[in-house]
């Protein structure tokens, strides 16, 4: 039987080999099948999901929620010690030194990431911003958010941190970090569909990566270097009761 793996659309360019080398392995390890599904944006991971059968997602926390609450999946696992955090930058040579000086009105460049969105709006009620008072801009890439605010097209740009830290050297000299979330407790994590049989194969192949060498070389692609932990029912309870948090 052919098991979908699907992965959420927000990772580092340079992660791609990563997960096609930890599929690879964990087909070996589980003793499954799995095709790896690599949507290219929010958009195309809906697709996937509403289309074909997708027993296994790495997904982000703010879908995670949805995935757990009305989807049929249950999480169970995490990676440990990476959180999700995110960046709001600005062009290095623009109007913008401090978070204090982005106004009413500002123009916001991101991907279709919702938790990246809220964990910003967060961030900018510091300085009484709220997501009404600014204009927003859905982009299909993080590297074409900071295309736009390099060109000033954008006045700031939301990031996921990894994305941010991966741009290159030049388009990072072109861009200035006017804040970094420090969060901590918000992570992407692994789902399984509830009538997924094989689901502990799975799971305990994932959670046994750091026990070998080929193991630690996969997640050390993936920048995952501390391997996966479980989840409980109760885990995930608490990661949607967070997303809550955020969205109230």
């Amino acid at each position: 039987m052919k098991l979908n793996l699907l992965i959420a659309p927000d990772f580092a360019p340079e992660r791609f080999a990563g997960w096609h080398m930890l599929n690879t392995l964990l087909q070996k390890r589980a003793d499954l099948h799995i095709h790896l599904e690599t949507p290219a944006s929010a958009q195309e991971q809906s697709e996937q999901i509403a289309n074909k059968n997708i027993e296994i997602i790495y997904a982000n926390p703010f879908d995670a929620a949805t995935m757990i609450r009305e989807q049929g999946y249950r999480a169970v696992a995490r990676p440990k010690g990476k959180a999700d955090e995110m960046v709001i930058a600005t062009k290095a040579e623009g109007q913008y030194k401090n978070l204090e000086d982005v106004k009413s009105g500002a123009k916001v460049a991101m991907a279709d990431n919702r938790d990246v969105k809220l964990i910003g709006l967060r961030l900018l009620e510091a300085v009484d911003l709220t997501e009404s008072d600014l204009s927003w801009h859905t982009t299909e890439t993080y590297q074409a958010a900071a295309r736009e605010v390099i060109k000033g097209d954008a006045d700031v740009g939301f990031f996921l941190s990894e994305v941010y830290h991966s741009l290159s050297r030049l388009t990072l000299s072109q861009l200035h970090v006017l804040i970094e979330s420090d969060l901590s407790d918000i992570t992407h994590v692994v789902l399984v569909k509830e009538d997924f049989a094989e689901s502990q194969k799975f799971v305990d192949a994932l959670l046994a990566l750091t026990d070998s060498n080929d193991g630690k070389e996969v997640l050390q692609e993936l920048g995952i270097t501390d391997g996966f932990e479980a989840m409980s029912e109760e885990d995930g309870e608490f990661m949607i009761d967070l997303m809550d948090t955020l969205l109230d």
